[in-house]
């Protein structure tokens, strides 16, 4: 909601404004195009003006065919490459920063801003609207900065939920979901959907959202296999997990590969865990008789992932990894939805337990970048792993 009344305020200002400019800005680029572009697109749309513009892929910018101004695209993986941005014609007369909470910080923001306010424009001020979900930690750094401005003139600060909706923005499919996680799992509603900053808590997870199977069920197919690895060294586990995903976009999982080396005086040298790695693979597609799909590993570890491409040209894909708490957040997405399961074999037993006891670092929860206790934390890194490696498939990002 807060995204649809942007945009339709934009493009009414912007058509009223022949010389003004729109700069809109992610953090991450790769996700204008899908979803702050889109966006804009939605609201020029919905005010029957889409005659007027012609909407440009590459480079990403809508333009508006009588002035030559535009909706224009950036990402900001880099906030200094923004200082040679170039408007082709007139000024900016607005910025939006879109899902803000992903900048590392408000310097990032203001390198940004800088550089499109900073060109005095005579009788007009730059508007710039910042939307976003307050995280969960009220440490966060947007959490504390949105603080300090409540007295501010210069800001003007509004929270809205779903339950704003008065215009009919969201479907009724949408809203049954929104009730669903009500019911299932309030915390997530109310900090998801009612904006409310309700902390992080000692223990990472709701263990009720980690639903028990005896089998497989049947009124659900298996439609791929997935396997994500968290790999140790010397004293450290390494850990493989195999996790279904279904007709009905659930994941199930469904065996859980671990090795430690802790007290062992000879340890398994790569070239042993990748033929490992390789016979459990095997194993499990003949008993599931699906496709592998995305095979992803830590980021961080190489020696195993080319061993293993050296041994049978699997390759194995390194997630791109975010702040702990951002991965956590897309894993608490899935639970919340009643979408995760586990069969209820000996080898699973020991991800229930990893995840039964896995808990923030009390230290760090007074931080804008919390910590998680790294301790027997192996097959919780590598379910991390694959959700934030499987986001679009999962339905978690688009």
């Amino acid at each position: 909601m807060k995204s649809s009344v942007i945009s339709l305020r934009l493009v009414t200002d912007f058509l009223n404004d022949p010389n003004g400019n729109v700069v809109c800005l992610r953090k991450v680029g790769k996700y204008l195009s899908t979803s702050i572009y889109e966006q804009i697109k939605w609201a020029i749309y919905m005010l029957k003006v889409e005659d007027e513009f012609t909407f440009g892929k590459s480079p990403l910018i809508i333009k508006h065919k009588a002035t030559n101004t535009a909706f224009y695209f950036y990402g900001c993986d880099d906030p200094m490459k923004l200082k040679s941005a170039k408007i082709a014609k007139g000024y900016v007369m607005a910025l939006w920063f879109e899902e803000a909470a992903e900048f590392a910080g408000v310097e990032d923001i203001d390198i940004v801003e800088d550089t499109f306010i900073r060109q005095e424009i005579e009788g007009k001020e730059v508007k710039v609207y910042f939307s976003y979900n307050p995280p969960r930690n009220p440490y966060s750094w947007i959490n504390e900065w949105l603080d300090g401005k409540a007295g501010d003139d210069d800001y003007f600060i509004h929270h809205s939920t779903y339950m704003d909706d008065e215009k009919g923005f969201l479907s009724e499919q949408m809203v049954r979901k929104i009730h669903k996680y009500k019911e299932t799992d309030p915390d997530y509603h109310d900090w998801m959907y009612g904006g409310k900053v309700i902390g992080l808590g000692d223990m990472v997870y709701n263990m009720n959202h980690f639903q028990k199977l005896d089998s497989l069920p049947y009124n659900d197919d298996i439609l791929m296999v997935d396997t994500a690895t968290d790999t140790g060294h010397q004293v450290s586990a390494t850990t493989h997990l195999a996790l279904a995903f279904t007709k009905k976009r659930d994941v199930i999982l469904l065996d859980t590969w671990y090795y430690s080396p802790e007290n062992k005086v000879i340890k398994k040298a790569p070239s042993e865990l990748s033929k490992e790695y390789k016979d459990w693979l095997e194993k499990t597609r003949k008993e599931y008789r699906r496709p592998i799909d995305m095979m992803t590993i830590d980021s961080a570890e190489g020696a195993l992932r080319n061993q293993i491409y050296k041994d049978h040209h699997l390759v194995l894909h390194p997630v791109a990894k975010k702040k702990k708490v951002d991965m956590i957040d897309n894993v608490h997405d899935l639970l919340a939805q009643g979408r995760f399961f586990y069969l209820d074999t000996p080898n699973n037993q020991i991800f229930i337990q990893e995840h039964r006891k896995y808990q923030w670092d009390k230290d760090s929860l007074k931080t804008d970048d919390p910590k998680v206790i790294k301790v027997d934390d192996h097959t919780c890194d590598a379910f991390q792993y694959y959700v934030n490696d499987n986001l679009q498939k999962l339905r978690l990002k688009f």
